[in-house]
């Protein structure tokens, strides 16, 4: 018990020391040891990695996972050391209720085949996109969640400890500068008028105490320089190894590009290949980046007001001799222009014909445009000047 309290006394006392000298320097009454620039350079850049690398970490957590209750109940999740429970992505959500929707309003109507299509698509999109968290979180954020709970603590704490050693040794420095001054003043000449003995015999007694008392701080002196040497050369070492973390960081970082990049691909490739088979199934090939068009003129029309639009159209009579509209060697230029039923249509988005039988079409142009008999009520026939060819009523405003 004795040594306890002789050991908690003992702390105290150089906790106040070390809060006398760091406000003492605070105030500029006390001198304090300066580092050397190399020294301050490497703490700057341990500081600016580790400021940097928690803003990094945040955001790329919030890339990952925008919903902010969602990055909560995963971190709670890790703090307790338990499993992350496995959570639906958006694109998987999107695609069961596109599934559910196909089902309720017909699979095998043409909106629901498309929505069973597009929900297909959106699920290998969300399957991607899990595989692509699951490789960031792996390769990216965990060696810089472990390098600010690892490497970055040990640092911190180091540092700390050489803050204190720098008190001491201050502390011991003040000490042993007022321990010299009162030694020289007690050395001092005596007053030669005073004729009485004990004055004498008490200037030296005491010029002897402030003598063991520099003696005893130069010691104090040396052993807190020892220390603090031996500790800024640790830290200095810690200090230097943030050359490894950016080396690390920067393997992790081309890791997580590459993960990043075949996420991309894949969606390409998923969004490609959802195109081409709409295009196959429907005869029609999506504007937008794939096909080069950036700015479409306007928003296509509807599902009702097309169907409206294209039974305004009139059917152009049979021509005797003629192949029906459905059979596949029907050859459009044998086909007439009719003298009455035709319309203008002003064209919405570039269209890039499938095939010979369909019409190349430019945004804002106008052409002239009509029905067959039988023709799928998605498609016209479509003329400019001499050319003609099926063209997609999607693609057309149909003018008055």
């Amino acid at each position: 018990m004795d040594f306890n309290m002789k050991k908690l006394a003992s702390d105290a006392g150089i906790f106040f020391t070390r809060a006398v000298q760091f406000t003492e320097e605070k105030f500029g009454q006390a001198e304090k040891t300066e580092l050397d620039a190399h020294f301050e350079n490497l703490l700057a850049r341990a500081d600016s990695t580790k400021n940097w690398t928690e803003k990094i970490l945040r955001q790329t957590e919030v890339l990952l996972q925008p919903n902010p209750s969602a990055r909560v109940e995963e971190f709670l999740y890790e703090k307790l050391d338990r499993k992350v429970p496995s959570r639906v992505t958006n694109g998987e959500l999107l695609a069961q209720y596109m599934s559910e929707a196909a089902n309720e309003l017909g699979p095998e109507t043409p909106y629901g085949k498309t929505l069973i299509k597009v929900g297909e698509t959106e699920k290998r999109l969300g399957a991607a996109e899990r595989d692509f968290i699951h490789s960031a979180s792996i390769n990216f954020l965990t060696p810089l969640r472990n390098f600010l709970e690892g490497d970055w603590r040990t640092i911190s704490k180091e540092r700390r400890i050489l803050q204190n050693r720098r008190l001491d040794l201050d502390a011991c420095k003040a000490r042993l500068k007022k321990a010299k001054a009162a030694e020289a003043k007690a050395a001092a000449v005596p007053d030669f008028q005073e004729t009485r003995p004990r004055n004498y015999i008490l200037s030296a007694s005491a010029s002897a105490l402030w003598s063991d008392e520099v003696d005893k701080a130069e010691q104090e002196l040396r052993v807190a320089q020892t220390e603090f040497d031996r500790q800024a050369e640790v830290t200095r070492l810690l200090l230097e190894g943030i050359s490894s973390t950016h080396v690390n960081h920067l393997r992790c970082l081309q890791e997580f590009v590459e993960s990043q990049a075949t996420y991309y691909a894949q969606c390409y490739r998923h969004m490609l290949d959802l195109q081409k088979q709409l295009g196959s199934t429907q005869g029609v090939i999506f504007p937008g980046t794939f096909v080069g068009n950036t700015e479409p003129a306007s928003s296509p029309l509807s599902s009702a007001s097309l169907a409206t639009a294209a039974a305004t159209i009139p059917v152009m009579p049979t021509v005797a001799g003629m192949p029906s509209a459905g059979e596949a060697a029907i050859s459009l230029d044998d086909v007439a222009l009719p003298a009455s039923g035709t319309r203008k249509a002003r064209v919405l988005y570039d269209y890039e014909a499938a095939d010979s039988s369909e019409l190349a079409l430019l945004a804002d142009e106008l052409i002239t445009v009509y029905s067959l008999p039988g023709m799928d009520p998605d498609w016209l026939i479509g003329e400019r000047g001499n050319r003609k060819g099926k063209v997609p009523v999607t693609y057309l405003e149909l003018l008055s």
